[in-house]
C-alpha cells in the first residue's frame, strides 16, 4: 500500500476514533422549553382596534407638539449632557468592544516572542552538556508563533454573533433610556406648568377673598354689616397665603428637578420661565399595531435582541461536546553559542507546524451544565420577551383609554367651572346688594376654586397622557431597522450526534 494513503487511512481513523469518544458525552435531552408570542397572535381590545385606522407613527421629536419652545431646547440639552445618555452611550461602545473581542478569537492569532540571556553551564557526566560544561554562553532564541481556530462546529462564529446581538441590545437600551428621559423631562415640565397654574387660582382668590373683606369693612362702616362677617371674610386669608408660598416651593423644585434630569446644576433649572404648554391636534395612531410594535418600541426591540443572543449561546454550548481543532505552528530562530544575535542567522532556523486537537472524554457533567444554564437563559429571554410584549399591549390600550377619558373630563370640567363662575357672580351680586349673607358668598367662592382646581388637574392629565401614549408606541425613534429576525430568535435544535 502506498505510504500516502496509509498515511490518509490513519488519519480518517483518528478522526473517526475521536468523533466515537465525543459522542460518550451526550446532552440527556438537555433543550430550551420557551417558545416567544406572536405579537398578532394577542388579542386587542376596542381601543387598540379602534385606534389602529391611522397609519402613523410619533415623530422624532414628538414633545414640539405642546409647541413650547423652552421645552425644546431643554429636552435637547438633557440627551446632550444627561448622565444616564452617556452612561447608556458608554454600554453601547462597552458591547461593541466585546463584540470585537469575540470576533478576534476567529482570526489568525500571531504572537512574538524573543529571549536574550547568558547561561552557565554545569557539569553533568550523565545527560551534558558535553563541551559546554564549566562554561558561560548566550542562550537566546525568538519566534513567531501562530493559531488558527478551525471552528468546524461554529463554536467562534456563535460567540461572536452572541456578542454582536448583545451590542444590538444595549444600542436598544438605549434608546430606551433616551424615551425614558424625554418622557420624565416632559411630566416634569407638564407639572411645573400646573404648578403655575395653580398659583394663578390661588391668587386669584387671594383677591377676590380681599375685595370681600373690603366690602365687609365698608357695610360695616355704612352701619348695614356686622363685625361677624368682617371675621368671616379675614379668616380664610392667612390659609390662602400658606397655599402661594406652598405653591412657590413646589414650582422651585420642579426646576430643581429639571435640572437635574438635563445634569445641570440647581442655578440652571432657576433660570426656566414659566411654560406654555398646549395641545391641540390629537395624536394619530398606526395601523397594524401588535406587528408593527415589534420595531417601536425600544424594550421590546432589546428583548428580542437578547433571545437571539441566547440563542446564540445555546449553539456555543453544543459545540462544546465536539473536539476542538486548531491549526498551530512555530517560526523560529535559537542558538546557544557564538555572538549575541548569532540565533538570527539562517541556519539557526527552526519551524513547526501541524493541527492540535482537544477533546472532551469525561468532564464531571460540566458541559451538560453549561448547556442547560444556556437553555435556562433563553427560556428566562423568552419569557422576558413575551412579558414585555403583553405588558406593551396593555400599556397602548390603558393611555388610549386614558386618552379618551380625558379629552371627555376636560369638556366636563370646563361645563363646572363655566356654572360655578356664574354661582359666585350671582351670590356677588346678591351680597352686594344685601340680598344674601356672606356664606353664600364663600361657598359660591369654595367652589369656583375648585373646580378651576379640577380643570387645571384635567388638562395636566391630558398633556401627561399625550407623553405617556407617545412612549408606549416608542417615541418615534425607529428602531424598525435593527429588528433580528424570526429565524434568530428561534431555539437551536440538539444536533443528531448528540442526543
Amino acid at each position: 500500500m502506498p505510504r500516502r494513503i496509509s498515511r490518509a487511512l490513519q488519519t480518517l481513523s483518528v478522526l473517526a476514533l475521536t468523533l466515537t469518544i465525543s459522542g460518550c458525552i451526550g446532552t440527556g435531552g438537555i433543550a430550551p422549553q420557551g417558545k416567544a408570542l406572536e405579537a398578532n397572535s394577542l388579542a386587542t381590545d376596542e381601543a387598540i382596534q379602534s385606534a389602529a385606522q391611522d397609519a402613523h407613527w410619533p415623530t422624532a421629536r414628538w414633545w414640539q407638539a405642546y409647541g413650547d419652545s423652552q421645552l425644546n431646547r431643554w429636552i435637547d440639552l438633557a440627551v446632550q449632557g444627561s448622565p444616564s445618555m452617556a452612561m447608556a452611550a458608554a454600554r453601547v461602545r462597552q458591547a461593541k468592544s466585546m463584540a470585537g473581542v469575540a470576533e478576534s478569537a476567529e482570526s489568525l492569532q500571531i504572537n512574538g516572542e524573543s529571549t536574550l540571556k547568558r547561561h552557565n553551564w554545569p557539569t553533568d557526566q550523565f545527560y551534558g552538556p558535553g563541551e559546554l560544561a564549566n562554561t558561560t554562553t548566550w542562550d537566546n532564541n525568538a519566534a513567531l508563533g501562530f493559531s488558527y481556530a478551525l471552528d468546524l462546529w461554529g463554536r467562534e462564529s456563535n460567540a461572536t454573533e452572541r456578542a454582536v446581538d448583545m451590542a444590538h441590545m444595549s444600542a436598544a437600551e438605549a434608546r430606551l433610556a433616551q424615551l425614558e428621559l424625554q418622557n420624565n423631562i416632559v411630566r416634569a415640565y407638564i407639572e411645573l406648568s400646573l404648578h403655575y397654574a395653580q398659583r394663578d387660582i390661588v391668587e386669584a382668590t387671594l383677591k377676590q377673598q380681599e375685595q370681600i373683606l373690603d366690602l365687609a369693612q365698608k357695610r360695616l362702616n355704612g352701619g348695614i354689616g356686622t363685625h361677624f362677617e368682617v371675621s368671616q371674610a379675614q379668616a380664610p386669608l392667612p390659609e390662602t397665603h400658606r397655599q402661594i408660598d406652598a405653591l412657590d416651593e413646589e414650582i422651585a423644585l420642579s426646576r430643581n428637578q429639571l435640572a437635574a434630569l438635563a445634569g445641570k446644576g440647581p442655578g440652571e433649572g432657576a433660570q426656566l420661565q414659566r411654560p406654555t404648554l398646549s395641545l391641540a391636534a390629537p395624536l394619530k395612531l398606526p395601523s397594524s399595531l401588535p406587528a408593527q410594535l415589534l420595531g417601536q418600541r425600544p424594550d421590546v426591540v432589546a428583548s428580542r435582541w437578547q433571545v437571539a443572543a441566547q440563542a446564540r449561546g445555546i449553539d456555543v454550548a453544543h459545540a462544546g461536546f465536539y473536539p476542538n481543532v486548531d491549526l498551530v505552528g512555530s517560526l523560529g530562530y535559537m542558538a546557544t553559542g557564538g555572538g549575541a544575535l548569532e540565533f538570527l542567522t539562517g541556519k539557526k532556523l527552526n519551524y513547526s507546524v501541524g493541527p492540535a486537537i482537544s477533546l472532551p472524554i469525561f468532564d464531571g457533567g460540566r458541559l451538560r451544565s453549561e448547556l442547560g444554564e444556556a437553555s435556562a437563559g433563553f427560556d428566562i429571554a423568552v419569557a422576558k420577551y413575551n412579558q414585555t410584549l403583553v405588558n406593551a399591549l396593555k400599556n397602548i390600550s390603558d393611555q388610549l383609554i386614558r386618552r379618551e377619558s380625558m379629552d371627555k373630563q376636560q369638556a366636563f370640567a370646563a361645563e363646572s367651572v363655566a356654572m360655578a363662575q356664574k354661582t359666585y357672580d350671582i351670590a356677588m351680586i346678591a351680597y352686594q346688594r344685601g340680598l344674601t349673607d356672606y356664606l353664600n358668598v364663600l361657598n359660591a367662592q369654595t367652589l369656583l376654586f375648585k373646580q378651576q382646581q379640577v380643570q387645571q388637574q384635567v388638562q395636566a392629565a391630558r398633556l401627561s397622557a399625550h407623553a405617556e401614549l407617545v412612549t408606549a408606541l416608542g417615541g418615534g425613534l425607529g428602531a424598525g431597522d435593527d429588528v433580528p429576525k424570526d429565524s434568530q430568535t428561534v431555539a437551536p435544535k440538539t444536533p443528531m450526534l448528540l442526543k
